[in-house]
C-alpha cells in the first residue's frame, strides 16, 4: 500500500511541475511592459540602456539588429557589424555604395516613416534601433518584437546618437575611438573661416540650402571653415536647413559650393538648374569651384564614416 501511494505522489508531483512550467512559458513573452525587451522572450544576459523613450533591458552582445534609420546603417558598419534588416529612406532604394558589401545580406523592412513591422518580426531580432523623431508611434508594437532604443533626434545630434546606438551594441569604447579619431581630423584638417562653404541640395520639389545645425554642416564646421551669411540661418527657427528658389539663387554662392541631388527627380532638376543663367553667374561656379557630391554621404550618412567620406571632399576642393 505503502508503494502505491508513494507513486501516486510522485506522479503528482511530475504534473505539478509541468503546469508550473508551461504557466512560466507562457508568462515570459506576455507579461513585460513595452521597451523592458522581456516581450521578445530573452536569453542570456542583459546590459539596461537609457535612451529617448525610457530604459531598455538588451542582450550583452546583439547579434541580429535591424536598424530604422540612415544614421545607424552607418554606426553598424562604422563599428564592424552588419544589420539583418534596414528601412529605406524610400521604397526599393539601393543601400548605400559608401558603405561597401557590408550591407549585400540585409534585408529591407519598410521606409524610414513606416517600417513593416511584419518583416521585422520575421527577422527574429533580438535589437532594435530607431528614433523617436522618426518612429515614436511604432515604438509600442517594436518593443514587443524585440528590446528596442531609440534617439531623440536626427542629423544635430549626430555624434549623441552614434555613442547611444554603440552602447545600445556594446560597442561604446570603440565607438568612441572611433569618434575621437574623427574629432582629430577634422580639428587639422587645415580650414579657415574666412573660407565659406557653401551646402546646396536639389530634392524632387524645392531646392535647398544647409545650415550650421545639418549633418553636413555641423561637419564643415567641425573643420573650421565658414558658412556664407544667407546659410547660417541665424534668424530661422529651424537652423538645419532653408528653401531657395531660383530666383533668389544667389544664396547659394561662396567661396566653395557643395551641391547634390536625393533622387533621379530631384537629379533632372539639378541639371536643368545648373545648366541655366543663374547658376552659371555664381562666383564659386565661375570659379570652378563648384562641386557635385554624394548625396548619400552629405545628407543621408549621418554617420561617422559619411563624415570621413565629407572631409575628404573638403580636404580635396576646400582647403586653403
Amino acid at each position: 500500500m505503502t508503494t502505491r501511494l508513494d507513486g501516486l505522489a510522485k506522479a503528482a508531483a511530475a504534473v505539478l511541475v509541468s503546469v508550473l512550467a508551461l504557466s512560466a512559458c507562457g508568462s515570459s513573452g506576455s507579461s513585460g511592459a513595452p521597451g523592458d525587451g522581456t516581450a521578445a522572450q530573452q536569453e542570456g544576459p542583459t546590459r539596461t540602456v537609457k535612451h529617448a523613450m525610457g530604459e531598455t533591458k538588451v542582450p550583452e552582445s546583439p547579434k541580429r539588429v535591424v536598424v530604422l534609420d540612415t544614421d545607424k546603417l552607418d554606426t553598424l558598419v562604422s563599428l564592424g557589424l552588419s544589420p539583418v534588416g534596414a528601412a529605406q529612406a524610400s521604397e526599393n532604394q539601393a543601400w548605400p555604395k559608401y558603405l561597401g558589401a557590408a550591407l549585400a545580406s540585409t534585408k529591407a523592412v519598410g521606409t524610414l516613416q513606416s517600417p513593416n513591422l511584419e518583416a521585422i518580426t520575421a527577422l527574429k531580432p533580438d535589437l532594435i534601433l530607431g528614433s523617436k523623431f522618426r518612429q515614436e508611434q511604432f515604438y509600442a508594437k517594436l518593443s514587443q518584437i524585440a528590446p528596442t532604443v531609440f534617439t531623440e533626434k536626427v542629423g544635430i545630434t549626430w555624434k549623441e546618437n552614434f555613442l547611444l546606438d554603440a552602447e545600445a551594441l556594446n560597442k561604446k569604447a570603440e565607438a568612441d575611438r572611433l569618434l575621437a579619431a574623427y574629432r582629430d581630423r577634422a580639428e587639422n584638417l587645415g580650414g579657415a573661416p574666412e573660407v565659406e562653404v557653401s551646402i546646396v541640395r536639389f530634392m524632387p520639389d524645392q531646392i535647398r540650402m544647409y545650415g550650421p545645425e545639418s549633418f553636413s554642416g555641423i561637419v564643415v564646421g567641425d573643420a573650421g571653415f565658414g558658412r556664407p551669411e544667407p546659410q547660417r540661418l541665424e534668424s530661422a527657427q529651424d537652423r538645419r536647413f532653408g528653401e531657395l528658389s531660383q530666383e533668389n539663387l544667389a544664396q547659394a554662392d561662396g567661396d566653395v559650393l557643395f551641391y547634390s541631388a536625393y533622387g533621379r527627380q530631384a537629379a533632372e532638376s539639378q541639371a536643368a538648374v545648373t545648366a541655366g543663367p543663374l547658376w552659371k553667374n555664381l562666383t564659386a561656379v565661375k570659379d570652378g569651384k563648384a562641386h557635385n557630391v554624394d548625396d548619400e554621404t552629405w545628407m543621408l550618412g549621418i554617420g561617422v564614416t559619411a563624415a570621413g567620406k565629407i572631409l575628404d571632399d573638403l580636404e580635396k576642393y576646400a582647403r586653403p
